[in-house]
């Protein structure tokens, strides 16, 4: 009977014993998976997951949870499974201030979003009229102009897209104005690559045209020769400066003329 009952144990299943299971399993298996899928798609559009907290990190200044709950919430939507996070970094960037942000999830209710704030370092006056900022990467940005604090922020006024050309040519002639006794107050360039630069007290210099290089290296010589000039006429402010000759530049010292002046006629 022993023998029997193993060699009954290792006989084969009938045929159609087999596809009856085979069929089962693959009834049960998709089952399962439907019951996942509709599990996945209700929490995906379920408002039983909402975003319920924003946490903030990065040198930010001018923006807080508040005002980013403010501007940027009404933005969002979604949960915190369906939400495109690449369309809340968009909303986070246009937040006023807001030069990058990285989103990430937090499960269960949490964005964390990193910030990188726009530091302004010069007011923009393009051509195009509208008064907006410049950063320290040279891009120019919108926001409130009543909310920079520096009032001593100098003024670009430049062709569209020249802003980073014309923080280099700042950051370059700045030291030398500073040499001559005043901050650049302007900067300006015009569509055919001219520079011109306004100084405190109303001093303006003609840097002309060239590479920026160029441009540098005519101002150093202006500014390491003009105190040898202003020594001939002592109290004489310097008014306007022509850097745009070929073997000098001209002058215009405030109360000096250099054309005679006329006998009247007898």
């Amino acid at each position: 009977m022993n023998t029997l009952a193993a060699h009954a144990q290792h006989m084969p299943l009938p045929a159609d014993v087999r596809l009856m299971n085979g069929i089962a399993r693959a009834l049960f298996a998709g089952l399962g998976a439907l019951a996942l899928a509709a599990l996945a798609a209700w929490a995906w559009r379920s408002a039983a997951l909402p975003i319920r907290a924003i946490e903030v990190e990065g040198e930010v200044q001018r923006n807080n949870v508040a005002t980013l709950r403010a501007n940027v919430m009404p933005k969002l939507t979604g949960n915190i499974l369906s939400i495109d996070l690449q369309r809340a970094r968009g909303a986070f960037e246009s937040a006023p201030w807001v030069r990058r942000a990285e989103v990430r999830r937090v499960w269960p209710d949490r964005l964390k979003v990193r910030l990188a704030e726009h530091q302004a370092v010069a007011l923009w006056a393009g051509d195009d009229g509208n008064d907006r900022l410049v950063n320290a990467q040279g891009e120019v940005f919108e926001a409130n102009l009543g909310d920079v604090e520096d009032d001593g922020l100098p003024s670009f006024n430049g062709p569209a897209g020249s802003s980073a050309a014309m923080l280099d040519m700042y950051r370059r002639v700045q030291p030398l104005a500073a040499r001559l006794g005043g901050d650049i107050v302007q900067l300006s360039l015009s569509a055919r690559g001219s520079w011109r630069v306004e100084l405190e007290r109303q001093v303006t210099l003609e840097l002309g045209r060239g590479s920026e290089a160029e441009v540098v290296a005519r101002t150093e010589v202006f500014v390491r020769t003009l105190a040898q000039v202003l020594h001939r006429y002592p109290g004489a402010p310097l008014e306007h400066a022509d850097l745009r000759h070929a073997q000098g530049y001209a002058l215009r010292l405030h109360g000096v003329t250099t054309v005679a002046a006329l006998e009247p006629k007898k």
